[in-house]
């Protein structure tokens, strides 16, 4: 499991990016990694400017190191691009598909819905975040537990801030359902990311 002893807010700046929505506004205030010397001209080495890549694109998909070198490792074995093919990866796992859909409002919350049983894929309860779904998947929340406050807020809208879905779901927030239609393309991925420098980090 990932250490989420870090404020969010802190990290959010100290890697470039904000990763809830109430970081944004902390991160347009302070557009600057936190601490003394935050706002202070820092050496950036090769090594350390991939590597900052490397833990936003981990960041994002909240995910251990050891999930990310095995996701690295399944894209170098992929057809095209490794860099895209590792963003399209980290796409379809189901925690990440659940933000996506409108159904969470963060990726913290999207994990703890699938950690808690809450999700569906195809009639079977999934609670494994790092599940990839699959093209023609269909994904829902479980009837138990629709009546729970967040999946009501869900339904009407309430987590849906970017206002336009990711052209590769179908997404259904009344029957609180979502289906894979087919693969990402990378440009359509809402990640903040230079995927070449991840994948220059790996092959060193």
């Amino acid at each position: 499991m990932p250490n989420q002893s870090r404020p969010k807010v802190k990290k959010s700046r100290a890697l470039g990016i904000a990763l809830t929505p109430k970081a944004v506004k902390y991160f347009e205030a302070r557009p600057y990694p936190p601490g003394e010397h935050g706002r202070g001209r820092k050496q950036n080495s090769d090594y350390k400017v991939r590597l900052l890549e490397k833990q936003r694109l981990r960041a994002q998909y909240d995910i251990s190191e050891r999930q990310m070198a095995r996701a690295y490792d399944r894209a170098r074995k992929a057809e095209g691009k490794t860099g895209e093919a590792l963003v399209i990866e980290l796409e379809r796992r189901l925690d990440a598909l659940v933000l996506r859909s409108g159904i969470a409002r963060t990726i913290y919350q999207a994990r703890q819905m699938v950690v808690h049983g809450h999700i569906e894929v195809n009639g079977t309860k999934v609670d494994k975040p790092s599940f990839r779904v699959r093209p023609d998947d269909v994904v829902m929340v479980r009837e138990r537990s629709r009546s729970k406050h967040p999946f009501q807020v869900a339904r009407e809208g309430g987590y849906d801030t970017d206002g336009e879905t990711p052209r590769y779901l179908q997404v259904n927030l009344k029957a609180l359902a979502f289906r894979l239609d087919r693969d990402p393309n990378r440009k359509e991925i809402p990640v903040i990311c230079d995927e070449q420098l991840v994948v220059e980090y790996y092959a060193r």
